[in-house]
């Protein structure tokens, strides 16, 4: 009984992960349970023993994913099934009504039944510290559904006092939210079937931490029969196998020999040692949730079941922007369809893009006290409003009005994206930081070399100017980075009036150039992103603005290189680690590609035996403490 317990009971301090034996254990009983479905004599016409095989199939799968859903998050699985039944109810009578007031309200209904659900159990501690520090009021949060728990139980068995945040709460509402709303453009027809909708939703692969799976993707994908090549059962156990190697040996590795010891005390450490942990953790970050992805789509993959693609080499990115069509793909296109577009993307802006632009302001004031910075924001906006009347539109012509319209869109993309990671500000800082650098990114992009050098001359002057009135570690920190962008930015400038045009050398030095301030750029801003992890909500924005205050005064600040040759010996296998991982990263597409598909056909015997050999050199680096995935708290 005691065994029996353990298997069905929830355990919040033993959920199921893909780390665990306990995992896999569970994965070879769901598989067999669901082979022996595959292959069950049943006796009637052969397509209606395949339709009947199929949804067997699913609504097994389906109650596999909730035992699941409920081995991670306990009775939180009840918010998972009324979102189902809720989306599922107002998709249909979406379909079934002819009025298109009657859709929009029923559309709206759902999303602000879902987005609701997603602000209460995320957002609950922000909005309330919010309100608290603009009003100087004294709310503090309640548990309206452990209240309600505690009545049904006729017992204080729920703390009213905490939120708890259930475990992959914003993939599976995003999910619901895109098919109510690809129903409501008519893109595809709803689900007839409630279960086969809620598999959709729960299916256990990528539940917790995506990829964010869009309805038109995987739903036709329950009505195919089951197929797997030996060619693509290869492909699959590939896949696991890496996310597993991923997130053992380098996230894991990275994490507890160095990133968390800076993180938990950056002033412990030298400005060095805090900036290779920002660097470590870029590919940590990217290990983790990479890792997740792969072993998602591996187990996807041998049910029978595709999932998107969710990452593509990000850190060969030559441009912030090209590194979010990269980077956490199904939530950028999520973001896209959904939201940048609804906007007006870069054909329009209007009353959508307006109130986000006025709401980023006043509370940006409300919250720093700078009351001030309303009149450059106001002026911003009369600005725009003017240029987007009709006169002065025909004057700019398409490509301006282009540009300034996704300019606008995109940062509040950007913005709204931050937020959506967590409820911290560091989070929505993290989110401007990364669209602004699109918007620079751009607008450098549109530039001719006289202006680039003459705007890198005065932006480093200026950065060095601010570095030596106030001494502050923070201008002297953008002062040293945009010196080294304005020594390479001299060099190219001198080389474009002595040669006018690029040869295949200087393309991809410059190639090389645009990656590597890129992954730098993107590594700055995880200063915001790790800094708000893995913390208290209640407690969030306080802490993680002293650490990350705390790691810029380290990095820019004064250096004692004396201790670099010691911290590189101490720390030898954590940046050998640090340096195969992005070599392994930086490889050809075309390379990686080809041993893939070498993996995959090797003979089975062979491979079996490399299965053995890889597990065993996995699980040698795997830490004394459970490593949760990072992604796992969003």
């Amino acid at each position: 009984m005691n065994f029996l317990h353990h298997i069905f009971a929830f355990n919040e301090d033993s959920p199921l992960l893909f780390t665990q034996f306990y995992f896999w254990a569970f994965f070879a009983l769901v598989f067999a349970v669901f082979a022996l479905i595959l292959e069950w004599p049943m006796t009637n016409h052969q397509s209606a023993i395949s339709n009947r095989r199929l949804h067997l199939r699913n609504v097994y799968l389906l109650f596999v994913s909730w035992f699941f859903y409920y081995k991670t998050s306990g009775l939180f699985l009840l918010i998972l099934a009324f979102v189902t039944i809720s989306d599922w109810l107002i998709a249909g009578r979406i379909v079934k009504s002819s009025d298109s007031r009657v859709k929009r309200f029923l559309l709206c209904l759902s999303v602000t039944i879902d987005l609701g659900l997603l602000a209460y159990f995320k957002y609950a501690y922000f909005f309330t510290n919010m309100i608290n520090d603009l009003f100087g009021t004294g709310f503090r949060v309640f548990d309206i559904f452990a209240y309600v728990g505690n009545g049904f139980a006729n017992a204080g068995r729920f703390s009213v006092d905490t939120i708890v945040l259930p475990v992959g709460i914003s993939f599976y509402i995003f999910q619901v939210i895109s098919y109510t709303a690809d129903v409501f453009r008519g893109r595809i027809r709803p689900v007839k079937n409630i279960l086969d909708f809620g598999f959709y939703v729960s299916f256990f692969p990528q539940l917790v931490a995506g990829p964010i799976v869009r309805a038109e993707e995987f739903i036709p994908q329950l009505y195919k029969p089951y197929r797997l090549s030996r060619r693509w059962f290869g492909v699959a156990v590939f896949w696991i196998l890496n996310g597993l190697a991923k997130k053992i040996i380098m996230s894991d590795y990275l994490a507890v020999n160095l990133i968390d010891r800076v993180f938990d005390n950056p002033l412990l450490f030298s400005g060095f040692e805090n900036l290779f942990a920002l660097f470590a953790y870029s590919l940590q970050v990217y290990a983790d949730f990479s890792g997740y992805t792969d072993i998602a789509i591996g187990i996807a993959m041998l049910m029978g079941f595709y999932l998107p693609m969710n990452f593509n080499s990000p850190y060969k990115s030559q441009s912030p922007q090209e590194f979010w069509r990269r980077w956490h793909m199904s939530l950028g296109r999520w973001l896209k369809t959904y939201l940048y577009i609804p906007l007006g993307g870069n054909r329009r802006i209007g009353f959508g893009t307006y109130f986000w632009w006025s709401l980023i302001a006043f509370v940006s004031a409300a919250l720093t006290g700078w009351w001030w910075i309303l009149i450059p924001f106001g002026v911003f906006i009369c600005i725009v409003a003017v240029v987007n009347s009709s006169p002065l539109r025909e004057r700019l012509g398409v490509g301006s009005l282009k540009l300034l319209y996704s300019n606008l869109n995109s940062f509040i993309t950007q913005v709204l994206g931050g937020l959506w990671h967590g409820a911290s500000w560091n989070f929505i800082i993290w989110g401007g930081i990364n669209g602004i650098g699109m918007i620079v990114e751009k607008i450098w992009r549109e530039m001719n070399w006289h202006w680039r050098f003459a705007c890198m001359t005065l932006l480093t002057a200026g950065l060095c100017v601010a570095d030596y009135l106030t001494n502050m570690p923070v201008w002297r920190l953008f002062a040293v980075w945009a010196a080294i962008i304005w020594v390479v930015t001299a060099v190219r400038y001198i080389y474009f009036l002595c040669e006018g045009a690029e040869n295949k050398f200087t393309q991809a030095m410059g190639s090389a150039w645009a990656i590597a301030q890129t992954f730098t750029f993107i590594t700055f801003t995880r200063l915001f992103f790790r800094s708000s992890s893995n913390l208290d909500p209640a407690t969030a924005n306080k802490v993680a603005w002293e650490t990350a205050k705390n790691m810029v005064n380290q990095i820019g600040g004064a250096w004692n290189n004396a201790i670099i040759p010691d911290f590189l010996w101490n720390y030898r296998w954590v940046v050998a680690m640090f340096i195969a991982g992005m070599v392994i990263h930086w490889l050809p597409t075309s390379w990686k590609r080809r041993y893939r598909l070498w993996f995959s056909a090797m003979p089975l015997w062979l491979m079996v035996g490399a299965v053995a050999v890889a597990i065993i050199v996995i699980y040698q680096f795997v830490s004394a403490e459970m490593q949760p995935f990072i992604y796992f708290q969003f």
